[in-house]
This record gives structure tokens, C-alpha cells and sequence, in this order.
């Protein structure tokens, strides 16, 4: 938290600002492939500030979210291929293994793999950028990726925009608090997913 508080406070500050829609959709669409900063924490107080409008916001940050998810997604493809030629042979040949092994699962088991990326995008502990990238280098069909995408973004800034829309700034509070403990027990189902995805090879 220390790392990144300069992050944190502007993001807040743009929050209060009167261009701050702007600034999320920017924010959210950076955070997707580059930017260490969760949208979220924009959304809060935007929400706080107008309960009335804080589904729109969630819809806004989402769709802002899965644009930049293309980018990630086609960062990942376009520098994995630009940067293998500068490997050793050796290097090459170990990355191309492992690549064409995480493509060949993927074929083999795709309802894990959608399984896998709904559970990343939904918990915050894996950032979503590293998701984003990683589903590029190793191919993972497009249409699929948005919608799993989707689905985990969106369950975050929905649940946000339902619990501010019921419980004002109690919500905040509530998410501060338990956190750690939902991102953890996502990390455990992931993993525990990842598990039965290499037991089945």
C-alpha cells in the first residue's frame, strides 16, 4: 500500500473531481494492461457521492475495462512474438514449450481455462494486466477471453455498486475490512482449479 499510496491519492483526487467520469473510464482502461491501480478505488466514492447513478458507473468502468483488456491481450501477442527472436536458442525452445504445452491444455480442458480467467478477473490478488497478457501469448480465442472478462470484472464493480446502493458508506467499509479474506479464498479456488486441470493431464 505504502508503494503505490501517491497512486491511491490521486485516484481519489480524481474521484472528486468534476471531469472524474473521464478520469475513470481512463483509469479503467489503463488498469486493464499497464497501470497498478483498481479502478475500484474510484468507484467508491464516485458511488458514495451519487448512489442513485453507481450501476452506471460499474457499466462505464467495465466497458472501459474490457477495451483495455484488448490491448493487454494484443500487447501479450505482439511482445512475446518481438521478444522471442532476441532469447537463445535454448530459451526459445523452453518458451515455445511451454507455450504450445498452455495451448494444448487449453484445447484439451477450455471449460477450466474459461473457469480459471473468470476467477482472476473477479479476485484482485493476480492484477487484471497480467491476465491480460497472459491470455495473449498463449492464444486464448478472443470472443471467450471478453466474456470471462466480463463476467469477473463485472461481478466486482457490481457488487460494489449493490452494496453502496444498499448500504451507503458502510459498504466501504465492509470491503475494506473483508477483502483480503474474498481474495484469498479466490486465490484457493484458482489454485485448487489449477490442480485438477494438471491431475487430468
Amino acid at each position: 500500500m505504502r508503494l503505490f499510496g501517491a497512486l491511491y491519492a490521486r485516484a481519489l483526487t480524481w474521484a472528486r473531481h468534476p471531469r472524474a467520469v473521464h478520469y475513470l473510464c481512463g483509469l479503467s482502461f489503463v488498469e486493464a494492461f499497464i497501470f497498478p491501480v483498481m479502478p475500484e478505488v474510484m468507484l467508491a466514492p464516485m458511488m458514495l457521492g451519487k448512489r442513485h447513478k453507481a450501476f452506471f458507473y460499474a457499466n462505464i468502468s467495465l466497458l472501459f475495462s474490457l477495451l483495455g483488456a484488448l490491448v493487454g491481450y494484443a500487447l501479450g501477442h505482439w511482445a512475446y512474438e518481438a521478444v522471442k527472436p532476441l532469447f537463445s536458442a535454448h530459451m526459445q525452445e523452453t518458451v515455445t514449450l511451454w507455450v504450445d504445452n498452455l495451448r494444448h491444455d487449453m484445447q484439451q480442458h477450455w471449460l477450466a481455462m474459461l473457469g480459471a480467467l473468470m476467477l482472476a478477473a473477479l479476485q484482485p490478488v493476480i492484477p487484471m494486466k497480467f491476465v491480460t497478457w497472459a491470455a495473449g501469448i498463449v492464444g486464448v480465442p478472443v470472443l471467450p477471453f471478453l466474456a470471462c472478462m466480463a463476467v469477473g470484472r463485472g461481478k466486482r464493480v457490481w457488487l460494489l455498486a449493490l452494496l453502496i446502493r444498499m448500504f451507503g458508506e458502510r459498504a466501504e467499509r465492509i470491503l475494506h475490512k473483508h477483502i483480503e479474506w474474498i481474495g484469498w479464498a479466490a486465490l484457493a479456488v484458482l489454485a485448487a482449479l489449477l490442480a485438477w486441470w494438471l491431475l487430468r493431464r
